[in-house]
C-alpha cells in the first residue's frame, strides 16, 4: 500500500513538472529595445503611473496610479504592437516589489526625470 502511494505521488510530481520543462510559448513583443548600456541595467528614467495596470502574464508588472517606476529599457515599436517599456515598481515599502522587473504600456505613465539617453539598440531575446 505504501509503495502505491509513493508511486502515485511520484507520477503526480512528474506530471506537474512537465509544463515547467516544456514551457509556454509567448509571442515576442518586439525585436529590438533601446537601452542606456549594452546590458540594459542602468536606469534610463523615472516615470509615474497615471493609471492602474493589471499584468496579463508573467512578462509584465502591475502598476498602480501614482507609483514611481524606474525605466531600464524601451521596446522599439513594431507594426501592430503597443509601445512597452521595462522597469521596476516600488511600493510604499521597498521590499514589496524589490527586484521585480517587467513590461508595462508606456501610454499609462509620464516620464518625470530622464537620467540618461536610451541610445543603444539591443536585440531582444
Amino acid at each position: 500500500m505504501t509503495q502505491r502511494v509513493y508511486l502515485v505521488v511520484l507520477l503526480l510530481c512528474l506530471g506537474l513538472m512537465c509544463p515547467l520543462v516544456t514551457g509556454i510559448f509567448m509571442d515576442k513583443l518586439a525585436s529590438k529595445k533601446l537601452c542606456a548600456d549594452d546590458d540594459c541595467v542602468y536606469t534610463i528614467s523615472l516615470a509615474r503611473a497615471e493609471e492602474d495596470y493589471n499584468a496579463p502574464d508573467c512578462r509584465f508588472i502591475n502598476i498602480k496610479k501614482g507609483q514611481l517606476i524606474y525605466v531600464y529599457s524601451k521596446l522599439v515599436k513594431e507594426k501592430d504592437s503597443g509601445e512597452f517599456w521595462a522597469g521596476s515598481v516600488y511600493g510604499e515599502h521597498y521590499e514589496d516589489h524589490m527586484g521585480t522587473v517587467g513590461y508595462f504600456p508606456s501610454s499609462l505613465v509620464s516620464e518625470q526625470h530622464v537620467y540618461q539617453e536610451a541610445n543603444k539598440t539591443i536585440p531582444t531575446t
